[in-house]
This record gives structure tokens, C-alpha cells and sequence, in this order.
């Protein structure tokens, strides 16, 4: 990608659109399914450069931008909750020089000269955050963080958990408060898992975290009170008084109540501190007996955490100083490749296997071409590998004084590995520049890419067909019975006729087949954003699809649009620009895809087979219902997010741009080009104050 300050605003748009659907999918994967598949450093990587173009187009921020949210959308497999106090997480810093500069932003903040400043250093543990509601000193809730406002009960399950108090000790304790802490594996209990696991020749967890994370969130309390689960005690969320005057004290009040805290936690003064804190801890983590992947920094007093507030989702008066990756020495015995669901094929290097991390590790991820380039990767080289953040291994460099005569620079294939062996293109950008991904040209006609669509299209978010998973997926398609969507739901019918019943395959049994057929069944019926996210068009993510289906209303509106905008129509591609966070990316992703006559014809018998809700009608007794709104310029009462959101609520649709179309503009200080645009079209433009007038919240 081209350096951020290069980029032009359309560029960052569609940076910006990859990034938040990109990122969103890491999150699901972690939080969600703990099963990640990129490293934290990768993942750290991926939030930096959004933030970066975020800094340079601040009026380019996302409704879905990764900067605004925490974790991940919630199981459906246990009960909502609240949380008191939203659970945020930290920004992170990486080097003695990003913790000075951490103490450098509070000094500034605080405008402290030579006022001693004290914080305290705690290990940040790798398990799983829980939120514990206590009232009157019982527990009443326990909650995992979900997606930092919203998380899970999974009360059941914590009360297993013999270092979680079901009564409060001692006293001073508020009659409501919310204690926050880790749920973990130590070494020991893990081991003991994957030795019970490996006996029963059951499924073998990869690291503690995982395995915590799945313990933690069984349906059946009776399994997770058999895991050796841990419990460290270290924040709080709502309470109804104060009780404590700084940090220190309050993990001293936590212990006294009942609750373990991390014996390494330390109170230290300034940046030395906080370095000689990093430097004991680093010594101390091999012996811990649990794993942490750094420190948690933190404003010893509490009235100036108060004052120091918050930065979209991390507090400013806390942050996290990550470990280095660990590394361990092997060979690259091969380079193999893997195609996506939009063509984009990564090569995924062949190790011997060697342990990091108490981990063996067989593969790394490569990234992409230029990446073998760069660092001059060669079959059978001698290579040392990380697992940054304890998770995805990554190939750090080769070994050059190893290297033998023998070994040749790597060349890139220029055809697809799919049977087909299409040709690899490179795209380029705005500016002419090729991008660093290649992808296959044949799309659909890929066999590779149609698996990969097909589980895109079962995927949790998108149609959530329980029951075809990876594995049942590629046995129907290399069967020949699902090989389309649609295929998905003859897929009963064609049972009924046919020989070799689905019940006889691989010894699936009628119950499990009746299964599947039924949560087939149940997809029959599908929210239009749903059905739009599930046909899997690149740069259409899940929060694109619900700007699109609010956009045009109905399944048959949407085709009629968008058979109009792959033909070009100027009115059409104008309507699609005009409605919120849509631009030039999605716009030519759009008419690239219908305008395949396969991909329509695909689409057309998916819809013969499904029943498409309408978007609920909007509310249509209200001051703004059926206008189109434009926000321009900074509001003051409310961020930009809350503007969208009361007059989307209100019935109105919120637009990006302006336009002929346009009802209404709210443009408030520093409004520019939206503006001028306005004035010439002669629209209606009101102040900020004028709008919650005219919504009856002035």
C-alpha cells in the first residue's frame, strides 16, 4: 500500500472500507470464536494504519471504524448483558520510548511540572475479561466483555470458579459494584486439559487463553467447574460509592474482600519506574506459572484518571506495554497457497515443525509476494520464526549464514493453483500503483473462490446455517451437490429423488441430516442485509449491507438498483454514491459483480428460493421522516455517530454527500465542500441547534 501521507481521500476511503470489515473479522475470530489467525502484532499493525489514515481524514471516520469499537458481536448462545461501565481496552505501547511518551501525554495533560507522578505496573494477564456484579456483597451477575457495552452471562460458569467470591469479604464494600478481572489457565491446569484431551483423543487446545476462553463460555456449567480456571482480580466498573482514593488501594480493598490480585502488580514513581517495572517482570514471566503478553500502566490516583477522561475506546490514563514476540530457529520446507473468498491468493510457508511458546508450529503466514521478496525467503532456508502475541506464527527473517549454494530466490507463480490455472493479476490504485495483493482472475468460475463464497455465505453473520461447517462444505461441493447458494436450498428436494440419500454419506445418520435440513429450512426467510453480506461482494461488509438495504428498502429494489449501476446508469451510480459511508470501492465492486451475467444468474435463483424481508418502514410521523439528511462540519451537543443514529431512528436517511436529493444539511463549524454545495443547490441548511429543535430535543 502507498504511504498514508500519499494517499488521496478516495484511496483512504477505500482503505478505510477494507480496514473496518478486515479488522472486524479479526475481532469476531478472537473474541467470539477464539480462534484467531493472524498475530497480535499483525493485528496491532492492521489498527495502527487505520488510525493513521483516520488522523489525516479525520471527516472520513467510519460509523464501524475499528477506533470505535471494542471485542466483538455476541454469541447467540447466551443472554445479553449490559454492562454498568462500558469494558474498553488499551491502546499499547512497544519500546521504553512509546512508555516515556505515555508519561510525557499525562504530564502535559495534567500540566504537571515537577509534581512526583505515580502509577502502578500490573501484569497483563492472557485469559478472557469477565465483569462480576456484586449487590449488597452477593454475587448477582457474572459477564464476559463482549463487545465492550454488551457482553454474555455466563454466571453459571464464573461461579464454578473457586478464587471468584460468591460473598464479599471483610467490609467497606459499596452496595453495588462491578469487580473486572482475567479468567485464565495456568501452565499446570493446561497441561493437565490437553493430557485429559489427548487421552480421549479429543481436539487438543492450542494455547491457555483459548482453552480458558472455551472453558469460560460452555452452555454446560458442569464442564467448565471440571477446568482448572483462575481468577485475578484488578479493575471495577459501576459502583455505587467510591472506595478508593487511588489504584494501590483499591486492589488492596479487592484482596481484602476475597479476591486474588497479581502478586507482581507494583506501585512505581515515573518513567524508571515503569522501565525497571517492564525489565523485573520480563525476567520474572518465564517462572510465573501463567502466561501474560506484557504490563498494564495505570494513573496511581484515581481523581486524575478522572480528569484525564478517555479517547474514543482507551482511557488516556492507562496503557498497555506488550513483550516482543518469542522466537525460535527451523527450516522452510515448502511454500504453499491459499485462495480467498475475493481471489486474493496468500502464500502460507511449510515448516519443520519446532516449538515456540510451548507451541509447535508447523506453518507461518507469508503475507504476500513482495513480502518473500523482501525478506528473500528460499525453500529449505534456515528461518527464524515468532509467535507475536503468543498466537499466529510469522517468519521473522532467514539465517544467511546458513543458507547454502543450492537455494534459489523464490518466484511468485503468475497462474492460480485451482485447477482452472487462471492468471494472477495485480490491482492498482487511484494513482496508478499496483497494490501488493494478487488474485485470481476466474472469481466464481474458481473452485477455490466458490468454497470460499459458499462459506462465506453460512458464515454467523451472514445466513447462519448451523451444521455446514468447513469440513461439510467441501464434501458437498466435491460431491457436486452444493455448488452455488441456491443449491444450499434444493438441497432437500433433490434428496427425495435421488439414490444415494444424504443420510448414507460418510455414516451421517438420518437425526443429523433431519438437523441440517431444518436449520436449512429456517434460513429460508432472511433479512435483506443479511442476504446482501452473504452474497459476498468484495468491499461490501456487514455494515455496508445494512447502509444498502436501509438505502433501497426491499430485495427488489436492490437488484433493480444495482442491474442499473453495473450498466452504468448515472442516476443510479449518483443514488448509490449519495447514501452513507458508500464510495468509488464499493460502487465499482458493485458493477463489477452484476455485471457478470454468472453472478446474476447465481443471485436470481437464490432469490427464487428464499423469502427477502423488507427493511421495516421508517417512521413517518415525525419532523424529518423520508428526508434526506446531510451532517457537515463538528457538532457539539452529540458526536456525529448519535446525529446519524436519532435521524436514522426519527425515519429520516442519512447521506454521505450532497445532492440534488438532499432534504436537509446540518452543517456546523469547519463545514466545507458539503456546504458550498448546499448553498449553490439552494438546499435547506441548518445549525446543529436548529436540528434538535426541529426533533423535539432542543
Amino acid at each position: 500500500m502507498k504511504p498514508v501521507e500519499s494517499l488521496t481521500e478516495s484511496e483512504a476511503i477505500s482503505e478505510l472500507a477494507r480496514l473496518a470489515d478486515e479488522i472486524a473479522s479479526h475481532d469476531l475470530r478472537y473474541h467470539q470464536s477464539d480462534a484467531p489467525i493472524i498475530s497480535d502484532g499483525d493485528y496491532d499493525q492492521l489498527k495502527r494504519l487505520n488510525s493513521a489514515i483516520e488522523a489525516r481524514f479525520p471527516h472520513l471516520i467510519r460509523d464501524n471504524s475499528p477506533s470505535l469499537r471494542v471485542g466483538a458481536a455476541l454469541s447467540e448462545q447466551f443472554a445479553p448483558v449490559e454492562h454498568g461501565v462500558p469494558m474498553l481496552s488499551l491502546d499499547n505501547a512497544f519500546s521504553d520510548e512509546e512508555a516515556g511518551e505515555f508519561d510525557a501525554r499525562i504530564r502535559r495533560f495534567l500540566k504537571l511540572d515537577d509534581v512526583s507522578l505515580a502509577y502502578t505496573a500490573e501484569p497483563k494477564i492472557d485469559g478472557l475479561s469477565a465483569s462480576l456484579r456484586y449487590e449488597k456483597g452477593l454475587l448477582v451477575r457474572g459477564a464476559t466483555r463482549g463487545d465492550g457495552r454488551v457482553g454474555e452471562d455466563v454466571t453459571a460458569n464464573l461461579m464454578t470458579l473457586s478464587e471468584i467470591p460468591r460473598r464479599l469479604s471483610g467490609s467497606g464494600w459499596p452496595d453495588v459494584i462491578e469487580v473486572r478481572g482475567e479468567v485464565y489457565l495456568g501452565h499446570a491446569g493446561f497441561a493437565a486439559l490437553n493430557a485429559a484431551a489427548a487421552e480421549a483423543g479429543e481436539k487438543l487446545y492450542a494455547n491457555p487463553r483459548n482453552a480458558a476462553a472455551g472453558s469460560l463460555r460452555q452452555i454446560d456449567s458442569a464442564i467448565t467447574a471440571r477446568r482448572p480456571l483462575r481468577f485475578f482480580a484488578y479493575a471495577w466498573g459501576e459502583v455505587s460509592a467510591p472506595f478508593a482514593t487511588s489504584q494501590w488501594e483499591a486492589l488492596e480493598a479487592l484482596k481484602t474482600w476475597g479476591f486474588q490480585t497479581t502478586p507482581e502488580a507494583c506501585r512505581v514513581e515515573g518513567v524508571e519506574g515503569l522501565l525497571q517495572a517492564y525489565a523485573r517482570l520480563e525476567r520474572q514471566r518465564p517462572d510465573l506459572g501463567y502466561d501474560i503478553d506484557g504490563l498494564v500502566y495505570k494513573v496511581d490516583r484515581l481523581d486524575w484518571q478522572q480528569r484525564l477522561g478517555f479517547v474514543s475506546r482507551a482511557p488516556r490514563w492507562g496503557i498497555a506495554r506488550k513483550f516482543p514476540a518469542e522466537q525460535a530457529r527451523t527450516v522452510l520446507e515448502a511454500i504453499d497457497f491459499q485462495v480467498g473468498r475475493t481471489g486474493a491468493v496468500t502464500p502460507v510457508g511449510r515448516l519443520r515443525a519446532v516449538t515456540v511458546g510451548g507451541v509447535s508450529v508447523t506453518n507461518a503466514t507469508l503475507h504476500n509476494a513482495d513480502e518473500i521478496a523482501r525478506k528473500d525467503l528460499r525453500i529449505g532456508d534456515a528461518v527464524i520464526v515468532q509467535r507475536a502475541g503468543d498466537v499466529i506464527p510469522q517468519i521473522v527473517g532467514v539465517v544467511l549464514e546458513a543458507r547454502t549454494p543450492d537455494l534459489v530466490p523464490f518466484e511468485f507463480p503468475n497462474l492460480c493453483p485451482c485447477p482452472l490455472a487462471t492468471p494472477l493479476t495485480r490491482e492498482t490504485t487511484g494513482s496508478g500503483a499496483e497494490t501488493v495483493v494478487r488474485r485470481c482472475t476466474g472469481e466464481l468460475a474458481c473452485p477455490f473462490q466458490k468454497v470460499e463464497h459458499l462459506k462465506h455465505f453460512v458464515s454467523r453473520r451472514a445466513f447462519d446455517i448451523e451444521g455446514l461447517g468447513e469440513k461439510q462444505l467441501q464434501g458437498f461441493f466435491d460431491d457436486g451437490l452444493i455448488r452455488e447458494p441456491a443449491d444450499i436450498f434444493t438441497l432437500a428436494a433433490r434428496d427425495q429423488v435421488s439414490l444415494k440419500k444424504l443420510k448414507d454419506r460418510d455414516r451421517s445418520g438420518e437425526t443429523s441430516v433431519a438437523n441440517l435440513l431444518a436449520a436449512i429450512e429456517s434460513r429460508r426467510r432472511i433479512a435483506l442485509d443479511r442476504f446482501i453480506y452473504g452474497l459476498g461482494i468484495r468491499h461490501i461488509g456487514e455494515q455496508t449491507a445494512l447502509v444498502l438495504a436501509r438505502g433501497y428498502g426491499s430485495v427488489s429494489a436492490f437488484l433493480a438498483a444495482m442491474d442499473r449501476v453495473a450498466g452504468q446508469d448515472p442516476e443510479a451510480v449518483s443514488e448509490l454514491d449519495a447514501l452513507d459511508q458508500i464510495g468509488e470501492a464499493v460502487i465499482s465492486a458493485a458493477a463489477g459483480f452484476f455485471a457478470e451475467d454468472h453472478n446474476r444468474g447465481m443471485v436470481q435463483r437464490l432469490v427464487e428460493q428464499l423469502t427477502v424481508e423488507d427493511v421495516a418502514a421508517p417512521k413517518s410521523d415525525t419532523a424529518v421522516a423520508g428526508k434526506t439528511v446531510v451532517f457537515t462540519g463538528a457538532l457539539a451537543r452529540m458526536t456525529r455517530d448519535e446525529a446519524k443514529a436519532q435521524a436514522e431512528a426519527l425515519g429520516a436517511k442519512v447521506a454521505s454527500s450532497v445532492s440534488r436529493k438532499t432534504d436537509l444539511v446540518v452543517a456546523g463549524p469547519g463545514a466545507g465542500s458539503k456546504l458550498k454545495v448546499a448553498t449553490d443547490l439552494g438546499l435547506e441548511v441548518i445549525s446543529e441547534d436548529d436540528w434538535l429543535a426541529l426533533v423535539g430535543q432542543g
